[in-house]
């Protein structure tokens, strides 16, 4: 079992940045891949990051790519969202996740975090 904690939600200007952190829970930490996933009211949640467990691998979606970095601390239990260059299609409930490999979609993960609010006004 493994629980997520996220943090670091709030609300930002256009251009501006923030960082989300997730504390996990349980054992072997650095066992887990970790994802970043995002949903926006009435849409769909969508993949936005993820993080192999070594931390050597890190996919993103088109959308973020370049302005977003995700990285992990595995002494910590802890994975991080570093999202740059913020406009407001960005603004979404994110959420962290927990998988026993890497994946980009929402059915691979097995452990959600209750989400935090990233809101970017214009």
């Amino acid at each position: 079992q493994v629980q997520l904690v996220e943090s670091g939600g709030g609300l930002v200007q256009t251009g501006g940045s923030l960082s989300l952190a997730c504390a996990a829970s349980g054992r072997a930490f650095s066992t887990y891949a970790m994802g970043w996933f995002r949903q926006a009211p009435g849409k769909e949640r969508e993949f936005v990051a993820a993080i192999s467990g070594s931390g050597r691998t890190t996919p993103y979606a088109n959308s973020v790519k370049g302005r977003f970095t995700v990285s992990r601390d595995n002494a910590k239990n802890t994975v991080y969202l570093q999202m740059n260059s913020l406009n407001p299609e960005d603004t979404a409930v994110y959420y962290c996740a927990a998988a026993g490999t890497l994946g980009v979609t929402t059915t691979w993960y097995d452990y959600w975090g209750q989400g935090t609010q990233v809101t970017v006004s214009s």
